[in-house]
Formats: structure tokens, C-alpha cells, sequence
């Protein structure tokens, strides 16, 4: 069996959760000990794996039903999440929707995150069978070190006392953008850093003015950082706060969990059976829901749910997700 995963747009989506996805499936299969290829010019497999949606993604399916190879489309995204995120993203999201369905229902078989996102898609009237199998985690990435943690605060020039608060995501509505600043508004005196980037001129005029500076002091909008200082961010940070309105997974949000760190989301439907308000998480749906949640979390009287968020991400370890992908590329194969 050997598998050719299919990636297009790689620099352009890399800064993205299908981005990380996609360097998660590499690891989850070398670490089940699938044999794999990147390269679109491969000739030599049984099953594509494809993750995006370009036209390129459908000229390589297209080109794998010739040969009689098996297709397997991984659902990163839904009309749903594609909504409130680039300009013009919400008067095209019916057409984007007839081109996933299209896309989706040429592959013999779906893989999607959660079970939420498999809901959405099955309501598409899709019939192809689905399974949801988690992006994963690369949990040694997220272990607490002092030195990682040193180089976030030296970044950003924190003392070692000030409060801070972190974020990690594209500059999308969708993502609760709007929310964080506001927040932020209510505790200046609490750092608040959004990590990520997204190309300013592709997102709505509103986010675009936040992103330039229609946002209080105490915000900060440091672009996308990969490496040891968000790594020391995640572990160093006082909590997470991730107000999304819609995912089909939220891959920053198991970095979080898998470091040890207080979360917490909106209260969407993405985390239903995974993530549980009280248990493992902390969850509000309002501006006055998180800002009241905030002040318990920081100043230490609400329960300490860490240990708990970090047992849910061990069970979403890369490990773990390369013998599930491994489970259904035999069943692909096999039908």
C-alpha cells in the first residue's frame, strides 16, 4: 500500500490549520509506517489523498479515477467556515458549497475532522461513507520549556508579572476577531496578542481597520510566529482565548490543550464530544460570558481544568491519528 498525499497551494496555505493538517498526516503516517509521496508527478500508488480545492486538486482526481486509483477527499472545509472570512466570502459561500459537494462526492471515500463536520457534509446530501479522524497533534512540540518561554516574554518585551492572553488564528471575522478586541477593551491591564496572519487586502475593511490600529493599547497583532516563541506563548500565556464562530476542528485549540494551558472557546457545536465546558475547557457564548469567565480564570478562582484539557489532546496524538488514517486506507482498499 502506498499513499499519494496531495497539497496544492502549498506556500500560500502553509500559515493555515490545513497547512499544519497536512504536515500532521506526513508524521501520522511515517509513524504507522504507511508508505507515502508528496510528489503530484508520482505514478507508483494505490490511494490519493487529497486536502484541497483548487483546480489542480481536481485535475489530480481526475487523473487518479483514469488510472483506477482509490480517492480519499479530507473535508478541512464546509460552506459553513468559508462564510465571514475573505472579501465577498459570504455572496459566493452557495456557489463554494455546489463546488465541495462536486469535489467531495468524486473521491470514494471522506475523511473530516470531527463528528460535527460530518454532520454538515452528510446534510449535503453526500453519500460517500465518512469518517471523522482527528488533524492531531504533534505533542512534543507543546512541552513546557523555560527557555522557550524566556525568548516569548523577551519578544514582547513582558514582564514577568504582566497578565497575558493569546490567540492564535487567520485574520477572519469567523474566528472571533472582532470579539478578542473587544474583550481586550474591558482588561487593559492584561496583554492580549493575536498570533497569525492573513494578506490584508483579501479581508473585509472592518478587520482590515482593527488589524491597522483601530484597536486599544493593550492588543497586540504580532503576524504569523512559528517555533519556540509561540511554542513558549502557548506554555507561558495566563490563558487561551479563542472566541470562533465556526470550525470544522480548531487545531489551535489542541496546541493549547496539549500545553498544559486554560482554554477557552465559544460554545459551538465543532467541540461537541470532545470538549466539555467544566471538564476540559472553560466555554461562554457573549462578550459578558467570556469577560466574567476571564477574571476567574486570571485571578485563580475558578477550577483548574489543565490537567484535563491535556489528557483529551494525549488522545488525539499523531501516533494515534496514523493508525486510524492507516485503518481506513485498508477498508479503501479492501472495498
Amino acid at each position: 500500500m502506498k499513499v499519494l498525499i496531495y497539497f496544492e497551494g502549498q506556500q500560500l496555505l502553509s500559515k493555515s490549520g490545513i497547512g499544519r493538517a497536512f504536515d500532521h498526516q506526513k508524521k501520522a503516517l511515517e509513524s504507522a509506517g504507511v508508505p507515502y509521496s508528496t510528489d503530484e508527478n508520482e505514478l507508483d500508488y494505490d490511494i490519493l489523498h487529497i486536502n484541497t480545492y483548487g483546480l489542480n486538486s481536481q485535475r489530480m482526481v481526475r487523473r487518479a479515477k483514469r488510472a483506477d486509483k482509490q480517492v480519499i477527499y479530507h473535508a478541512h472545509s464546509t460552506e459553513e467556515d468559508f462564510r465571514n472570512s475573505f472579501i465577498g466570502s459570504n455572496q459566493v459561500s452557495a456557489i463554494y458549497k455546489k463546488h465541495l459537494v462536486r469535489l467531495y462526492s468524486s473521491a470514494d471515500f471522506i475523511i473530516t475532522p470531527t463528528l460535527y463536520s460530518k454532520k454538515v457534509i452528510e446534510g449535503y446530501g453526500i453519500e460517500q461513507p465518512i469518517e471523522a479522524i482527528s488533524n492531531g497533534i504533534d505533542l512534543t512540540r507543546f512541552n513546557r520549556n523555560v527557555e522557550k518561554e524566556k525568548q516569548f516574554r523577551d519578544y514582547f518585551q513582558l514582564p514577568l508579572d504582566k497578565k497575558v492572553i493569546i490567540s492564535v488564528g487567520l485574520y477572519f471575522e469567523r474566528k472571533g476577531l472582532v470579539d478578542f478586541v473587544e474583550v481586550a477593551r474591558r482588561f487593559p491591564e492584561y496583554t492580549f496578542i493575536w498570533f497569525g496572519h492573513t494578506p490584508l487586502y483579501t479581508i473585509p475593511k472592518k478587520i482590515r481597520a482593527i488589524i491597522q490600529g483601530d484597536h486599544p493599547d493593550n492588543v497586540i497583532f504580532p503576524g504569523y510566529i512559528k517555533g519556540d516563541i509561540i511554542e513558549g506563548a502557548y506554555t507561558n500565556a495566563d490563558l487561551f482565548f479563542f472566541p470562533s464562530y465556526e470550525e470544522t476542528e480548531g487545531i489551535v485549540v489542541l496546541e493549547a490543550l496539549a500545553s498544559r494551558q486554560h482554554v477557552l472557546v465559544r460554545e459551538i457545536p465543532v467541540y461537541d464530544g470532545w470538549l466539555v465546558p467544566g471538564e476540559n475547557a472553560y466555554m461562554g457564548r457573549t462578550n459578558e460570558d467570556f469577560c466574567n469567565q476571564i477574571e476567574q480564570i486570571i485571578e485563580k478562582k475558578a477550577i483548574d481544568l489543565r490537567e484535563n484539557g491535556w489528557q483529551t489532546a494525549q488522545g488525539k496524538s499523531i501516533q494515534a491519528i496514523g493508525q486510524q488514517l492507516k485503518s481506513v486506507y485498508e477498508k479503501v482498499l479492501g472495498n
